[in-house]
Protein backbone atom coordinates (compact mmCIF):
# COMPACT_ATOMS: atom_id res chain seq x y z
CA UNK A 1 0.00 0.00 0.00
CA UNK A 2 1.43 3.36 -0.98
CA UNK A 3 1.68 6.01 1.70
CA UNK A 4 -1.23 8.40 2.04
CA UNK A 5 -1.87 11.62 3.83
CA UNK A 6 -4.47 10.12 6.13
CA UNK A 7 -7.05 12.15 7.98
CA UNK A 8 -9.16 10.39 10.60
CA UNK A 9 -12.23 12.58 10.57
CA UNK A 10 -13.83 12.70 14.01
CA UNK A 11 -17.56 12.22 14.26
CA UNK A 12 -18.00 10.79 10.77
CA UNK A 13 -18.13 7.11 11.67
CA UNK A 14 -20.57 5.01 9.70
CA UNK A 15 -22.71 4.52 12.80
CA UNK A 16 -23.34 8.25 13.22
CA UNK A 17 -23.21 9.39 9.61
CA UNK A 18 -26.50 9.94 7.79
CA UNK A 19 -26.47 9.84 4.03
CA UNK A 20 -28.25 12.85 2.56
CA UNK A 21 -28.40 11.44 -0.96
CA UNK A 22 -29.87 8.06 -1.86
CA UNK A 23 -27.06 5.55 -2.43
CA UNK A 24 -28.97 4.04 -5.36
CA UNK A 25 -30.84 5.95 -8.05
CA UNK A 26 -33.07 4.54 -10.75
CA UNK A 27 -33.01 6.20 -14.20
CA UNK A 28 -36.33 7.81 -13.31
CA UNK A 29 -34.84 9.30 -10.14
CA UNK A 30 -31.76 10.49 -12.01
CA UNK A 31 -33.68 12.49 -14.60
CA UNK A 32 -34.88 15.37 -12.35
CA UNK A 33 -31.40 15.64 -10.81
CA UNK A 34 -29.93 16.18 -14.27
CA UNK A 35 -32.45 18.93 -14.84
CA UNK A 36 -31.30 20.56 -11.61
CA UNK A 37 -27.70 20.27 -12.81
CA UNK A 38 -28.62 22.12 -16.00
CA UNK A 39 -30.08 24.87 -13.79
CA UNK A 40 -26.81 25.23 -11.92
CA UNK A 41 -27.11 22.78 -9.02
CA UNK A 42 -23.87 21.17 -7.82
CA UNK A 43 -24.55 17.76 -9.30
CA UNK A 44 -21.93 15.84 -11.27
CA UNK A 45 -22.63 12.64 -13.20
CA UNK A 46 -19.37 10.65 -13.47
CA UNK A 47 -19.28 8.05 -16.25
CA UNK A 48 -16.47 5.59 -15.50
CA UNK A 49 -16.59 3.59 -18.73
CA UNK A 50 -13.61 3.58 -21.08
CA UNK A 51 -13.28 6.63 -23.36
CA UNK A 52 -14.32 4.71 -26.48
CA UNK A 53 -17.60 3.58 -24.92
CA UNK A 54 -18.21 7.06 -23.52
CA UNK A 55 -17.64 8.76 -26.87
CA UNK A 56 -19.97 6.30 -28.59
CA UNK A 57 -22.86 7.57 -26.48
CA UNK A 58 -23.42 8.95 -22.99
CA UNK A 59 -25.89 10.90 -20.88
CA UNK A 60 -25.81 14.58 -21.77
CA UNK A 61 -24.60 15.84 -18.37
CA UNK A 62 -21.94 13.16 -17.85
CA UNK A 63 -18.18 13.63 -17.61
CA UNK A 64 -15.77 10.78 -18.29
CA UNK A 65 -13.39 9.48 -15.63
CA UNK A 66 -12.45 5.91 -16.67
CA UNK A 67 -12.28 3.31 -13.91
CA UNK A 68 -8.58 2.73 -14.50
CA UNK A 69 -7.82 6.19 -13.13
CA UNK A 70 -9.19 5.12 -9.75
CA UNK A 71 -7.09 1.95 -9.54
CA UNK A 72 -3.52 0.85 -8.88
CA UNK A 73 -0.95 -0.79 -11.21
CA UNK A 74 -1.41 -4.18 -12.88
CA UNK A 75 0.87 -5.76 -10.28
CA UNK A 76 -1.55 -4.70 -7.51
CA UNK A 77 -4.73 -3.23 -9.04
CA UNK A 78 -6.49 -2.83 -5.70
CA UNK A 79 -3.84 -0.45 -4.44
CA UNK A 80 -5.06 3.14 -4.24
CA UNK A 81 -3.43 5.75 -6.47
CA UNK A 82 -1.13 8.24 -4.76
CA UNK A 83 -2.84 11.07 -2.91
CA UNK A 84 -1.73 13.78 -5.40
CA UNK A 85 -3.15 11.70 -8.25
CA UNK A 86 -6.51 11.37 -6.50
CA UNK A 87 -6.61 15.10 -5.70
CA UNK A 88 -5.86 15.94 -9.33
CA UNK A 89 -8.63 13.61 -10.50
CA UNK A 90 -11.19 15.09 -8.09
CA UNK A 91 -10.27 18.62 -9.12
CA UNK A 92 -10.47 17.79 -12.83
CA UNK A 93 -14.07 16.69 -12.29
CA UNK A 94 -14.92 19.99 -10.60
CA UNK A 95 -15.86 18.25 -7.37
CA UNK A 96 -16.22 19.98 -4.01
CA UNK A 97 -17.62 18.79 -0.64
CA UNK A 98 -20.97 20.27 -1.69
CA UNK A 99 -21.17 18.29 -4.95
CA UNK A 100 -23.68 15.49 -5.32
CA UNK A 101 -21.51 13.01 -7.24
CA UNK A 102 -23.42 10.32 -9.15
CA UNK A 103 -21.45 7.38 -10.55
CA UNK A 104 -22.53 5.41 -13.60
CA UNK A 105 -21.01 2.60 -15.62
CA UNK A 106 -22.23 0.18 -18.27
CA UNK A 107 -24.45 -2.00 -16.07
CA UNK A 108 -23.39 -4.94 -18.20
CA UNK A 109 -23.11 -7.44 -15.35
CA UNK A 110 -22.69 -7.82 -11.59
CA UNK A 111 -18.92 -7.42 -11.84
CA UNK A 112 -19.38 -4.03 -13.52
CA UNK A 113 -21.22 -2.77 -10.44
CA UNK A 114 -18.03 -3.29 -8.43
CA UNK A 115 -16.40 -0.50 -10.42
CA UNK A 116 -19.08 2.01 -9.47
CA UNK A 117 -18.99 0.85 -5.84
CA UNK A 118 -15.20 1.20 -5.70
CA UNK A 119 -15.36 4.76 -7.09
CA UNK A 120 -18.20 5.61 -4.67
CA UNK A 121 -16.05 4.28 -1.78
CA UNK A 122 -13.06 6.32 -2.96
CA UNK A 123 -15.09 9.52 -3.21
CA UNK A 124 -16.59 8.94 0.23
CA UNK A 125 -13.09 8.44 1.62
CA UNK A 126 -12.10 11.73 -0.01
CA UNK A 127 -14.74 13.65 1.91
CA UNK A 128 -17.77 13.71 -0.39
CA UNK A 129 -21.00 13.05 1.48
CA UNK A 130 -23.56 13.45 -1.33
CA UNK A 131 -23.04 10.23 -3.31
CA UNK A 132 -25.15 7.94 -5.48
CA UNK A 133 -24.83 5.11 -7.99
CA UNK A 134 -27.16 4.70 -10.97
CA UNK A 135 -28.70 1.27 -10.48
CA UNK A 136 -28.34 -0.77 -13.65
CA UNK A 137 -26.01 1.75 -15.26
CA UNK A 138 -26.27 2.79 -18.89
CA UNK A 139 -28.07 -0.46 -19.70
CA UNK A 140 -30.96 0.49 -17.41
CA UNK A 141 -30.90 4.12 -18.60
CA UNK A 142 -31.31 3.12 -22.24
CA UNK A 143 -33.84 0.38 -21.42
CA UNK A 144 -35.95 3.11 -19.81
CA UNK A 145 -35.95 4.99 -23.12
CA UNK A 146 -33.79 7.82 -21.85
CA UNK A 147 -31.71 9.85 -24.34
CA UNK A 148 -28.03 9.29 -25.12
CA UNK A 149 -25.81 11.74 -26.99
CA UNK A 150 -22.21 12.35 -27.98
CA UNK A 151 -21.67 15.98 -27.02
CA UNK A 152 -18.99 16.48 -24.37
CA UNK A 153 -19.45 19.12 -21.68
CA UNK A 154 -16.73 21.37 -20.33
CA UNK A 155 -16.38 21.83 -16.60
CA UNK A 156 -14.26 24.21 -14.58
CA UNK A 157 -11.73 22.43 -12.34
CA UNK A 158 -12.17 22.88 -8.61
CA UNK A 159 -9.55 23.78 -6.03
CA UNK A 160 -10.78 21.15 -3.56
CA UNK A 161 -7.76 19.38 -2.03
CA UNK A 162 -9.11 16.52 0.07
CA UNK A 163 -7.16 14.31 2.42
CA UNK A 164 -7.94 10.62 2.55
CA UNK A 165 -10.16 9.58 5.46
CA UNK A 166 -9.18 6.01 6.44
CA UNK A 167 -12.43 5.39 8.30
CA UNK A 168 -13.59 2.91 5.62
CA UNK A 169 -10.18 1.47 4.74
CA UNK A 170 -8.46 -1.67 6.03
CA UNK A 171 -4.76 -2.06 5.28
CA UNK A 172 -2.60 -5.17 5.23
CA UNK A 173 -1.38 -4.21 8.71
CA UNK A 174 -4.96 -3.79 9.96
CA UNK A 175 -5.93 -7.23 8.71
CA UNK A 176 -2.86 -8.75 10.35
CA UNK A 177 -3.87 -7.24 13.68
CA UNK A 178 -7.43 -8.51 13.26
CA UNK A 179 -6.06 -12.01 12.75
CA UNK A 180 -3.82 -11.68 15.81
CA UNK A 181 -6.69 -10.54 18.01
CA UNK A 182 -9.63 -12.30 16.32
CA UNK A 183 -11.53 -9.04 16.65
CA UNK A 184 -13.15 -8.51 13.24
CA UNK A 185 -15.57 -10.21 10.88
CA UNK A 186 -13.60 -10.90 7.69
CA UNK A 187 -15.85 -11.15 4.63
CA UNK A 188 -14.62 -12.88 1.47
CA UNK A 189 -16.63 -11.45 -1.42
CA UNK A 190 -15.40 -13.94 -4.02
CA UNK A 191 -17.21 -16.88 -5.63
CA UNK A 192 -16.61 -20.45 -4.44
CA UNK A 193 -13.62 -21.31 -6.64
CA UNK A 194 -11.56 -18.48 -5.15
CA UNK A 195 -12.79 -18.92 -1.58
CA UNK A 196 -12.10 -22.66 -1.67
CA UNK A 197 -8.59 -22.17 -3.07
CA UNK A 198 -9.27 -23.82 -6.42
CA UNK A 199 -8.15 -20.77 -8.40
CA UNK A 200 -6.61 -17.35 -7.78
CA UNK A 201 -6.18 -13.94 -9.37
CA UNK A 202 -3.23 -13.67 -11.83
CA UNK A 203 -1.31 -11.26 -9.59
CA UNK A 204 -1.92 -13.25 -6.39
CA UNK A 205 0.95 -15.42 -5.16
CA UNK A 206 -1.18 -17.96 -3.29
CA UNK A 207 -4.64 -19.51 -3.45
CA UNK A 208 -7.02 -19.62 -0.52
CA UNK A 209 -8.63 -17.13 1.82
CA UNK A 210 -8.00 -15.39 5.13
CA UNK A 211 -8.25 -17.59 8.23
CA UNK A 212 -11.74 -17.43 9.71
CA UNK A 213 -13.22 -15.53 6.77
CA UNK A 214 -16.94 -15.82 6.07
CA UNK A 215 -17.98 -15.98 2.44
CA UNK A 216 -20.49 -13.51 0.99
CA UNK A 217 -20.37 -13.92 -2.79
CA UNK A 218 -20.91 -10.48 -4.34
CA UNK A 219 -23.41 -11.92 -6.83
CA UNK A 220 -25.99 -12.24 -4.03
CA UNK A 221 -26.67 -8.49 -4.06
CA UNK A 222 -28.48 -8.49 -7.40
CA UNK A 223 -32.07 -9.31 -8.26
CA UNK A 224 -32.07 -12.73 -9.99
CA UNK A 225 -31.54 -12.51 -13.72
CA UNK A 226 -30.74 -8.79 -13.65
CA UNK A 227 -27.88 -6.39 -12.96
CA UNK A 228 -30.05 -4.38 -10.55
CA UNK A 229 -28.87 -4.04 -6.97
CA UNK A 230 -31.45 -5.09 -4.38
CA UNK A 231 -33.37 -2.64 -2.20
CA UNK A 232 -32.53 -1.79 1.42
CA UNK A 233 -34.85 -4.41 2.93
CA UNK A 234 -33.31 -7.24 0.90
CA UNK A 235 -29.83 -5.86 1.58
CA UNK A 236 -30.45 -6.19 5.33
CA UNK A 237 -31.46 -9.83 4.84
CA UNK A 238 -28.24 -10.54 2.93
CA UNK A 239 -26.12 -8.68 5.47
CA UNK A 240 -27.61 -10.78 8.28
CA UNK A 241 -25.73 -13.80 6.90
CA UNK A 242 -22.49 -12.38 8.31
CA UNK A 243 -21.90 -12.96 12.00
CA UNK A 244 -19.85 -10.57 14.12
CA UNK A 245 -19.65 -9.65 17.76
CA UNK A 246 -20.93 -6.25 18.84
CA UNK A 247 -18.41 -3.48 18.35
CA UNK A 248 -16.21 -5.39 15.92
CA UNK A 249 -15.15 -4.11 12.51
CA UNK A 250 -16.33 -5.87 9.38
CA UNK A 251 -13.73 -6.10 6.60
CA UNK A 252 -14.70 -6.98 3.03
CA UNK A 253 -12.00 -8.32 0.71
CA UNK A 254 -11.71 -10.15 -2.62
CA UNK A 255 -8.83 -10.34 -5.09
CA UNK A 256 -8.21 -6.65 -5.82
CA UNK A 257 -10.83 -4.72 -3.84
CA UNK A 258 -13.32 -4.71 -6.73
CA UNK A 259 -15.92 -7.37 -5.89
CA UNK A 260 -15.39 -6.49 -2.23
CA UNK A 261 -16.47 -2.93 -2.99
CA UNK A 262 -19.89 -4.37 -3.86
CA UNK A 263 -20.05 -6.16 -0.50
CA UNK A 264 -18.90 -2.99 1.26
CA UNK A 265 -21.60 -0.95 -0.50
CA UNK A 266 -24.32 -3.46 0.34
CA UNK A 267 -23.28 -3.88 3.97
CA UNK A 268 -22.47 -0.23 4.73
CA UNK A 269 -24.57 1.94 2.47
CA UNK A 270 -27.66 -0.20 1.83
CA UNK A 271 -27.93 -2.34 4.98
CA UNK A 272 -26.64 0.54 7.11
CA UNK A 273 -24.18 -1.49 9.18
CA UNK A 274 -21.54 0.46 11.14
CA UNK A 275 -17.77 -0.01 10.99
CA UNK A 276 -17.64 -1.72 7.59
CA UNK A 277 -14.25 -1.40 5.91
CA UNK A 278 -12.78 -2.34 2.54
CA UNK A 279 -9.42 -4.07 2.29
CA UNK A 280 -8.48 -2.22 -0.89
CA UNK A 281 -5.49 -4.37 -1.82
CA UNK A 282 -7.27 -7.62 -0.87
CA UNK A 283 -5.72 -11.03 -1.59
CA UNK A 284 -3.26 -9.80 -4.20
CA UNK A 285 -1.82 -7.39 -1.66
CA UNK A 286 -2.00 -9.96 1.15
CA UNK A 287 -0.24 -12.77 -0.74
CA UNK A 288 2.49 -10.42 -1.99
CA UNK A 289 3.50 -9.67 1.60
CA UNK A 290 7.21 -10.17 2.37
CA UNK A 291 6.25 -12.20 5.43
CA UNK A 292 4.65 -15.61 5.00
CA UNK A 293 0.94 -14.68 4.89
CA UNK A 294 -1.52 -16.65 6.97
CA UNK A 295 -4.00 -18.50 4.75
CA UNK A 296 -6.91 -20.92 4.92
CA UNK A 297 -8.32 -23.24 2.25
CA UNK A 298 -4.86 -23.34 0.72
CA UNK A 299 -4.21 -26.23 -1.69
CA UNK A 300 -1.34 -28.65 -1.14
CA UNK A 301 2.07 -28.07 -2.67
CA UNK A 302 1.60 -30.55 -5.52
CA UNK A 303 -1.78 -29.07 -6.40
CA UNK A 304 -0.28 -25.57 -6.36
CA UNK A 305 2.59 -26.63 -8.63
CA UNK A 306 0.15 -28.25 -11.05
CA UNK A 307 -1.95 -25.08 -11.08
CA UNK A 308 1.10 -22.89 -11.79
CA UNK A 309 2.24 -25.22 -14.56
CA UNK A 310 -1.17 -25.12 -16.23
CA UNK A 311 -1.27 -21.32 -16.05
CA UNK A 312 2.23 -21.11 -17.59
CA UNK A 313 1.18 -23.47 -20.39
CA UNK A 314 -2.00 -21.52 -21.11
CA UNK A 315 -0.12 -18.23 -21.21
CA UNK A 316 2.66 -19.51 -23.46
CA UNK A 317 0.78 -21.69 -25.91
CA UNK A 318 -2.82 -20.46 -25.99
Amino acid sequence: MKKFLIAYTLGLGASSFALAAQPLLSPQQLQPLLQKAEAGAEIRLIDIRDPKAFEAGHIAQAVNAPYGKWRGPASNPGELPDQPQLVKLVQSLGLTPATHAIVISSGADATDFGATARVYWTLKSLGLTELSIVNGGMQAWQAAGQPVGKTAIKIAPSSYAPTFDANWLATQQDVGKHLDLSNAALVDSRPDAFYQGKTRAPAAKLSGTLPGAQQLDFNQWFAPGTTLFVDAAKAKDIAAKIQRQQGQDMVAFCNTGHWAATDWFGLSEMAGLPNVKLYAGSMVDWTQSKDAPRMANQPGRLQSLAYDAQKWWDKKFK
